[in-house]
């Protein structure tokens, strides 16, 4: 059984071997930083449930996700978080952090705790992603010694990789730079 096998996802998740085997990853990544910060057992937890279902609904339809958030508007590609963290939240999840780690993996958020922090590094660093591979492994590296230090890396990694792509920059993610710079 491989690694994205033994991955726990609710029944509604909607995902497929890639996006199941990045789970893994990103769940690995979280893992590893939790035990070599040495963190509290609830805040680890937190940490390796953020990793699992944080995309748990990347692969849903847009009309699935549009129904589940009630979003007319949001960019398609920022549906999975926001629905997943609903889903979760109706089935009685209430970790705060946990959920909004996961509501707002993709764009980033100010006023997050260490968990949403952990969650964006470790979708964005993950070794499964092919681009710039020896500078995220050296930056994932740093993160259990220099958390926010690699934080605000990542953060500016992240924009200059949209910015590189031609994609728009999402309000929060500014708001994010503009408080962490």
């Amino acid at each position: 059984m491989s690694a994205a096998d033994s991955i726990d996802l609710p029944p509604w998740a909607v995902v497929g071997e890639k996006r199941r085997a990045h789970i893994a990853r990103v769940t690995a990544l979280l893992t590893s930083w939790a035990e070599g910060m040495r963190l509290p057992a609830a805040e680890r937890a937190a940490w390796r449930d953020a990793g699992r279902w944080h995309d748990a609904l990347r692969d849903a339809s847009e009309s699935e996700l549009r129904t589940i958030t009630g979003d007319p508007d949001m960019p398609a590609a920022l549906l999975h978080g926001p629905a997943a963290a609903k889903r979760l939240a109706s089935e009685g999840e209430a970790r705060e952090d946990v959920l909004d780690a996961i509501r707002w993996h993709t764009t980033g958020r100010v006023g997050w705790d260490r968990t949403g922090r952990a969650l964006y590094m470790a979708d964005f660093l993950e070794p499964g992603r092919r681009f710039d591979a020896e500078a995220r492994a050296a930056l994932a590296a740093r993160v259990p010694d220099e958390f926010e230090a690699a934080f605000r890396s990542v953060v500016q990694h992240r924009i200059e990789w949209t910015m590189r792509e031609g994609r728009a920059l999402h309000a929060e993610t500014a708001r994010l730079w503009n408080a962490v710079r």
